[in-house]
């Protein structure tokens, strides 16, 4: 079986068959014959800097789920569906303790529980990098 092939050197179709090959250091030099940028001369973009939000734009609208975690606690169905208005439900955190704010299911910040103009709020005390 033979395939016909195009010599990147050349540019001139040739037919190759299973048994011939190419040496590495021959294809090297051919591509480096061949129109167009070098491998090494192809540069990757530039890291993200927060400064730069201009090519933040498009992310802009995206919506996510931001989820405040006061506490935690494991209950029983049957202790779960007693439950009625008034009832304290006991969670493994104290009060003034941090709390825990997710973005999208996933930790990225710690804060304290404020009270602006009458409601509840959130200030953040720590970012969480890297998780």
């Amino acid at each position: 079986m033979t395939t016909e092939i195009t010599n990147p050197a050349t540019g001139v179709e040739e037919l190759a068959s299973p048994d011939s090959k190419l040496a590495l250091d021959e294809f090297g030099d051919a591509m480096a014959d061949a129109d167009g940028p070098a491998v090494d001369d192809v540069k990757a973009p530039p890291p993200f800097s927060s400064g730069d939000a201009a090519g933040l734009e498009a992310l802009y609208d995206i919506p996510v789920n931001i989820t405040v975690v006061l506490g935690r606690t494991q209950i029983e169905v049957t202790d779960l569906l007693a439950l009625s208005s008034g009832d304290v439900v006991e969670l493994d955190r104290k009060v003034g303790e941090s709390v825990d704010i997710l973005v999208n299911n996933r930790l990225v910040a710690r804060g304290e529980v404020v009270l602006v103009e009458e409601r509840l709020g959130i200030t953040m005390t720590e970012i969480i990098r890297g998780n």
